[in-house]
C-alpha cells in the first residue's frame, strides 16, 4: 500500500514539472511545421535526361532522400520533401518550415553535388560526335543537346545515387585525395565497370566538371574509388563534407522560390487548439457523470497522459503540423476508450453481485485484450502511414503513434495504480 502510494507521489511530482516544462519554459519552443511557422517553399526541375525512362522513378527517390539528409544535416528538422510529376516533367518540391532566408534555404540544396563516372567512348563515336558538333556549328539555330554532347565520354549507371562514404586521403606525393566506397548495388556497378574498361580511362564529374581521369589498371571490385587532382587540403576536406551529406543522383535546377507566410497557419492552429481544448473538457465531463470517482481518476490520468505526451513533442522535438496535432487530438479518444471498457466492463462485475473494487480488477482484466489488439492495431496503421506516405501524412501517423502508445500505458498501469489505493486497499 505505501509502495503504491509512495508511486502515485512520484508521478504527481513528475507530471507537474513536465507540466512546467511544457506550458512555462520557453527557452526550448516546440518545432512547428511550414504550415503553422511559415518558412520556405523551394521548386527544383530535375534533369533525367541521362536516365532509362524505366528508372525514372527510383531516381527521383534516391533524388528525394537525399536532399532530406542534406537539409537535416544543416540542422532543420522534418522537411516536407515532394516529388511531383507534371507531364513529362519531374519536379521536386521542398518545403523547409522556419527558414526564411532564401538564400539560406538555397544554400542547403545547391552546394550538393552531382557525382558520376563516365567511361571513354572509342574513337569512332568521338569523331562522329565531333563531326555533328562541327556541322551544326553552322546552322543559325543549333541543337544545343548535340553542341553539349560530351564527344570522349559517356555517361554510366555510376552516380553519387550509390554513394556510401567519402573520406580524405593522401597519395604517395602527401597530396590529398578524396577515397570513395560505394553500397552493394554500387560495388556491383563499379566492379562491372572496371571490369569493361581495363586499360582505358574513367573520367569522374563534379557537377558536370571533369575532375578527375584515371586509368584503369585492373578491375576492383572492392567498391573503393579515389578522386585526385589539383586540390588545396581545405578544398579537400570539404569535398568530403559535400560527398558525405549526400550526392545529388541527378542534377536539378531551382525554377521557383518563395517565402511562406505563417498567419493563416496561426490562425488555423488557434481554431484547432481550441477545438482539443472544448474535446477535452468535454470528455472529462462526460467521464465524471458517467462514472463518478473512476471518471475522475480517468480525466486525471488524461491530463496526465497530455502532459507526458506534449513533453515528449517538445523534447525531441517533434515538428508539429497542423495535421500531427490532429492525430494527437485523435489519439486523447483512443485513449479514453480504454478507460470506458475498464468501467463498462466493471459495470458488468457490478451487476453480478461484486463490490466496486473486485469490480474494476475484473474489468480491467476482460477489457486488456480489446484494448490491447485496437490500440497495436492503431499503432501498426501509423507506422505504414509513416514509411509509405508523403511527409505531411508522416507528421499526424507520428503524433497519433506516439499518443496511442503512451495512452495505452496510461490507461493501463497509472489509472489501475490510482484505482488499486483508492478502491482495492481502501
Amino acid at each position: 500500500m505505501k509502495k503504491n502510494i509512495l508511486f502515485i507521489i512520484l508521478i504527481l511530482v513528475v507530471s507537474t514539472l513536465l507540466g512546467v516544462f511544457v506550458f512555462k519554459l520557453s527557452f526550448r519552443p516546440y518545432s512547428l511545421g511550414l504550415d503553422i511557422s511559415g518558412g520556405t517553399l523551394l521548386v527544383y526541375q530535375a534533369d533525367l535526361n541521362g536516365i532509362k525512362p524505366t528508372d525514372y522513378n527510383s531516381a527521383m527517390t534516391g533524388l528525394k532522400d537525399v536532399i532530406e539528409r542534406r537539409i537535416n544535416y544543416s540542422g532543420v528538422k522534418e522537411p516536407r520533401v515532394e516529388i511531383n510529376k507534371a507531364g513529362d516533367s519531374w519536379r521536386l518540391i521542398v518545403s523547409l518550415a522556419g527558414i526564411k532566408d532564401i538564400k539560406e534555404a538555397i544554400k542547403m540544396i545547391g552546394e550538393t553535388p552531382y557525382l558520376e563516372f563516365k567511361e571513354a567512348r572509342s574513337e569512332e563515336e568521338s569523331k562522329t560526335i565531333l563531326d555533328s558538333q562541327t556541322e551544326e556549328q553552322k546552322n543559325p539555330n543549333p541543337n544545343q543537346t548535340i553542341l553539349n554532347t560530351d564527344p570522349y565520354f559517356k555517361s554510366t549507371s555510376l552516380t553519387g545515387k550509390y554513394l556510401e562514404r567519402a573520406n580524405l586521403g593522401f597519395d604517395q606525393n602527401n597530396l590529398p585525395v578524396v577515397d570513395l566506397q560505394f553500397n552493394v548495388e554500387g560495388t556491383q556497378i563499379f566492379d562491372e565497370l572496371t571490369k569493361n574498361n581495363v586499360g582505358k580511362p574513367l573520367a569522374i564529374y563534379l557537377d558536370g566538371i571533369p575532375i578527375s581521369a584515371p586509368v584503369v589498371r585492373e578491375e576492383i571490385a572492392s567498391g573503393r574509388a579515389q578522386i585526385s587532382g589539383d586540390f588545396t587540403l581545405p578544398e579537400a576536406k570539404q569535398l568530403v563534407a559535400r560527398l558525405n551529406q549526400g550526392a545529388l543522383p541527378v542534377p536539378i535546377t531551382l525554377i521557383s522560390q518563395q517565402t511562406v507566410g505563417s498567419i493563416l497557419g496561426e490562425e488555423s492552429l488557434t481554431k484547432i487548439l481550441k477545438a482539443g481544448v472544448i474535446g477535452l473538457i468535454a470528455v472529462i465531463l462526460f467521464m465524471i457523470i458517467f462514472y463518478q470517482i473512476p471518471g475522475l481518476i480517468a480525466s486525471l490520468t488524461l491530463i496526465i497522459y497530455v502532459i507526458i505526451s506534449l513533453s515528449i513533442f517538445k523534447a525531441i522535438p517533434i515538428t508539429l503540423t497542423l495535421a500531427g496535432i490532429t492525430g494527437f487530438i485523435l489519439s486523447i479518444g483512443m485513449t479514453v476508450d480504454a478507460n470506458i471498457l475498464i468501467f463498462e466492463y466493471a459495470k458488468e462485475e457490478k451487476k453480478l453481485g461484486k463490490t466496486i473494487g473486485p469490480a474494476l480488477e475484473e474489468g480491467s482484466l476482460k477489457s486488456w485484450p480489446a484494448i490491447r489488439d485496437s490500440n497495436i492495431s492503431t499503432i501498426i496503421s501509423a507506422i505504414i502511414l509513416y514509411y509509405f506516405t508523403s511527409s505531411m501524412i508522416k507528421g499526424f501517423a507520428l503524433t497519433l503513434a506516439i499518443g496511442v502508445g503512451i495512452g495505452l500505458l496510461t490507461a493501463i498501469f497509472i489509472t489501475k495504480l490510482f484505482l488499486e489505493v483508492i478502491y482495492l486497499k481502501k
